[in-house]
């Protein structure tokens, strides 16, 4: 097929709506790309936790230490801009060439940045209220957002699969792992973009790279990688808070003569089979892929400078009752999923009691009973006392597991639980028993030296054929939102450098109409799931367009004191639980973050509160 064919054929007109259609979902770069996530392991031993010691109390002793294990990494993490000679970190290779297509000069009602499960969610619920006119523009290959980008080796979903994947009601759909994988996250994602005709709405390999606000037009005109200069009344970020990959800034890093990439851009034409394969970061993602590549390569090199904590996972199939019951059951994902909210606990909520999120039993856990009303400090304080007890048992599980002494050490993790990223594996701790997987504790500054043969640490060289960027993302990074130029030709991005971050319900941002946010900063209405945060913006927006549609208006703002307010709410509610995050990690933007400048720290019903008043009384909003 030309390509002048393809073109055309890329995009079509509906002859129903005389709208167009497109057809620009990219072919697979390799049948190479597949893989699994956690196993079922039969070994007890490796599925408990050993029992929490007695008399273990989060005392000044052992706050000291917790302290000297924070101040010795502070400033120790550094990252490039990937752009020049690394741009390539982020080049697309999970599939093949963009579909070629003309450049877009159109308008359209909605517009929607991202294709992953905001975006998905989004689509269904507008589509249900009657909003058909509606765009996505994707930087990828295809939908799926972060579950597109991750594909490495032993991917897996921390939240109960039951509970995360949306609409399997409407799909019919039970997964068949209780912790799914990413690659059946990813072919669910498909599955959900076929049923639902979401592919003739979205143009693949499309990066947007200006969002301009027309106030005589009262709309955007949103400007691509691909000459596109479109117009919506309404656009709709839903481009995800972990999909940046970070690159972790290494002297020498450039002259390595093997093969490097980042785990968001797994590379498959690398066979890792009878290599010596370094890998930079043992945080949830080298937790995962570390058990997986050891099963091949000759020798691997785990680069370390903070430990996670390695909790127990216990995966488990789906069972043959699920898979006969369940789908008979009305909205059992639901209630299920409904179930997990009511969780605040995050250790608690991520383990997923089947017996409990079934409904089987009434409570999760049996309440701990005070004889009184606990001030918010002293709820601190409880907490902090629990979270150590566990982070005990956390570490007793490193000795009971791994038998060299000094590797063990320095697995063990000293900050409270939750602050930074929870892991869950079976299999992590075993591998370092494995005689050709070797632990190189960098702490506290890290990896500083990379030459053309491999790392140098302490003035030891470990050649390599392969390295491994496990490095992370940003965290609902304010890069994007330098392309989102509001009223007055500001940016969402110089507004939030100049005056702190500052929205409404995390969803909206004075002085951006027609702007809706999802799962970005100071966005609440969920706890530990995503996928309900998601849900409950979607939800939200389709309000907020129907009020407009309803009351004749053109636009939908909200004032400046509304959001004043709900910021310094966002402050306050991230100082008051600030220490049960005190420690190094993305949530707090490794200790530079302003508070409620990141993640909403209130809890779901507190935030589903102040909505819920706002769109009963409508004074925080314009409608014009």
């Amino acid at each position: 097929m030309d390509r002048a064919t393809r073109m055309s054929e890329a995009v079509r007109i509906d002859p129903k709506t005389g709208r167009k259609l497109f057809a620009t979902r990219a072919a697979k770069a390799t049948d190479k790309i597949a893989g699994k996530g956690y196993s079922i392991v039969e070994d007890e031993a490796l599925k408990t936790l050993p029992p929490p010691p007695r008399g273990a109390v989060f005392n000044a002793e052992e706050q000291a230490k917790y302290r000297k294990f924070k101040e010795a990494r502070a400033g120790a993490a550094h990252y490039i801009r990937l752009e020049g000679e690394f741009a390539t970190y982020l080049e697309d290779v999970y599939s093949g060439t963009p579909v070629p297509r003309d450049a877009l000069d159109d308008d359209c009602e909605v517009l929607v940045i991202g294709a992953g499960f905001g975006a998905l969610l989004l689509w269904y619920r507008l589509m249900k209220a009657g909003f058909t006119d509606v765009r996505f523009c994707e930087k990828g290959g295809d939908v799926g957002g972060t579950w597109y980008w991750n594909r490495y080796p032993g991917i897996a979903c921390d939240v109960e699969s039951y509970s995360y994947l949306p609409l399997l009601e409407e799909m019919g759909h039970v997964p068949s792992m209780k912790f799914a994988s990413g690659f059946e996250i990813l072919e669910y994602c498909q599955s959900m973009a076929e049923r639902f005709g979401f592919y003739d709405h979205c143009l693949f390999h499309t990066t947007v790279e200006a969002t301009v606000w027309d106030d005589a037009a009262k709309r955007w005109t949103v400007k691509t990688d691909r000459g596109d200069a479109m117009r919506a009344r309404f656009v709709v970020l839903a481009n995800g808070i972990l999909t940046t990959p970070r690159l972790a800034k290494i002297d020498g890093m450039e002259t390595f003569r093997g093969k490097a990439f980042h785990t968001s851009r797994w590379n498959y034409n690398v066979d890792l089979e009878g290599k010596r394969v370094g890998i930079i970061g043992t945080g949830a993602t080298a937790v995962q892929v570390v058990p997986e590549i050891a099963k091949v390569v000759k020798a691997l090199y785990v680069f370390q400078r903070t430990p996670s904590s390695i909790d127990v996972r216990d995966q488990r199939a789906t069972t043959e009752e699920e898979y006969a019951t369940w789908p008979h059951e009305r909205d059992w994902a639901v209630k299920r999923r409904e179930r997990l909210a009511l969780i605040s606990a995050g250790r608690t909520a991520l383990q997923g009691n089947d017996d409990f999120l079934s409904g089987k039993v009434e409570a999760y856990k049996q309440q701990k009973v005070y004889e009184r009303e606990l001030t918010p400090k002293e709820m601190i304080d409880a907490q902090l006392n629990s979270n150590f007890r566990v982070m005990e048992q956390i570490r007793a599980r490193v000795d009971s597991v791994v038998t060299s002494p000094k590797t063990a050490a320095a697995l063990k993790p000293y900050y409270p639980y939750g602050c930074k990223r929870p892991t869950f594996h079976d299999e992590f701790l075993p591998t370092f028993n494995l005689p050709h997987v070797h632990l190189v504790d960098t702490a506290p500054t890290g990896v500083k030296l990379i030459n053309e043969r491999g790392i140098v640490h302490d003035g030891v060289e470990y050649p390599l054929d392969v390295l491994i960027y496990a490095t992370g993302f940003e965290w609902m990074g304010t890069g994007s939102f330098n392309m989102i130029q509001g009223r007055g030709g500001r940016t969402l991005r110089e507004k939030w450098e100049t005056e702190g971050t500052k929205t409404f319900l995390g969803m909206h941002s004075a002085g951006f109409p027609n702007l809706f946010i999802m799962n970005g900063p100071q966005g609440g209405g969920g706890q530990f799931n995503f996928t309900r945060v998601a849900e409950m913006h979607a939800h939200y927006i389709v309000w907020a367009l129907q009020t407009v549609r309803a009351r004749g208006a053109t636009t939908i703002d909200v004032t400046g004191e509304a959001e004043d307010e709900y910021a310094q709410h966002c402050a306050e509610m991230d100082v008051l639980s600030a220490p049960l995050r005190d420690c190094l990690s993305y949530y707090n933007g490794d200790g530079t973050a302003k508070p409620g400048s990141l993640a909403y720290y209130g809890g779901g019903q507190r935030w589903h509160d102040r909505r819920e008043a706002a769109q009963k009384s409508m004074s925080p909003y314009r409608i014009e």
